[in-house]
C-alpha cells in the first residue's frame, strides 16, 4: 500500500517550545491518519526530524509498504536524500533513525514543497503549540 506522508515540525523560539505533525493520506488525497506531538524545548530542525519520524511511524502502523514523504524543510529533505551531510552532532542520531525507518519500506521518496503545500501538517504543529500555552 502506498501512502503520502506530509510532515512538519516547528519551534517557537529556536530553541523553544516545539511540536511535530504528520498527515498520512492515500495518493488520491484521502486522509487516513493524522497526529501531532508536543516535544518540549527543541530546535526547529529537531522538530522537523521528529515530524518525519512521527509520520513514518504512523504510515508503518497503517501497513504502508511505500511512502512518499512531503515536507517543507529543504534542509531535512536534502540530508535524508544524501545531498547534504549532517554536520550538527545533535542531528546525527535523528538522521540515522529516519534513514533506518525509511529502509523498512519497500520504496520511499522524499521531497520538499513550499509551506503552503504542507498546510495541514503545519496546522497540526501550530495547534499543538497553541494548546501548550
Amino acid at each position: 500500500m502506498k501512502v503520502v506522508v506530509h510532515v512538519d515540525g516547528g519551534s517557537r523560539g529556536n530553541p523553544g517550545q516545539a511540536a511535530a505533525g504528520a498527515v498520512v493520506s492515500t495518493p488520491e488525497g484521502e486522509v487516513l491518519d493524522e497526529a501531532s506531538e508536543l516535544l518540549g524545548i527543541a530546535t526547529n530542525n529537531v522538530a522537523e526530524y521528529r515530524g518525519l519520524l512521527l509520520g513514518l511511524a504512523r504510515a508503518r502502523a497503517l501497513g504502508a509498504t511505500e511512502v512518499e514523504v512531503v515536507g517543507d524543510s529543504e534542509l531535512i529533505v536534502k540530508q535524508v536524500n544524501g545531498v547534504y551531510r549532517v554536520k550538527h552532532a545533535d542531528m546525527r542520531p535523528l538522521h540515522a533513525t529516519a534513514v533506518e525507518a525509511l529502509s523498512g519500506f519497500e520504496r520511499w521518496r522524499m521531497r520538499s514543497v513550499p509551506r503552503a503545500q504542507n498546510a495541514r501538517a503545519d496546522a497540526l504543529v501550530n495547534a499543538a503549540l497553541d494548546a501548550a500555552r
